[in-house]
């Protein structure tokens, strides 16, 4: 009984291996294409699309944070140079939770990974709440003041 659990264990692990296998060129891709976005992509270029409009505004940086999806660090950093360009809270919330959570450039990995339909869905759902949880993160702190 010990020896066919034991080919199983070493079975699963085998396909798991060969999974990961196989995924590492397309998360290789996904680690590039991210240093490119970072590197080409400016603070002062993400702050002349932002108008001043609270809901544009906040739609727009919750669509850039999408697009540019990056480390929770990179994006503090970009968050703080935005306020400091006069662009409004509600934006930078939203692109920081944007950033962080929606990934548009890893979509073809997490679809690979996870299956398209689970990509394509927790992705959509992470951008109508990333709008969400910037609203009430930012009025929740003007409460708070």
């Amino acid at each position: 009984m010990g020896c066919k659990k034991d080919r199983s264990i070493l079975s699963s692990f085998t396909r798991a291996l060969k999974g990961f296998r196989e995924a590492i060129p397309v998360l290789l891709g996904i680690i590039l294409l991210l240093g490119l976005f970072e590197t080409f992509i400016s603070e002062k270029m993400i702050a002349s699309i932002f108008t001043g409009n609270l809901i544009k505004d906040t739609v727009l940086g919750s669509l850039v944070g999408s697009i540019s999806a990056g480390t929770p660090i990179s994006s503090y950093i970009i968050g703080g140079e935005l306020l400091k360009n006069h662009v409004n809270l509600f934006a930078v919330t939203a692109f920081i939770v944007a950033w962080v959570t929606v990934g548009i450039v890893q979509l073809p990995a997490e679809a690979l990974i996870l299956s398209k339909r689970f990509a394509i869905t927790r992705n959509i759902l992470s951008f109508i709440l990333a709008i969400f949880v910037s609203i009430a993160t930012v009025i929740t702190s003007m409460l708070l003041q």
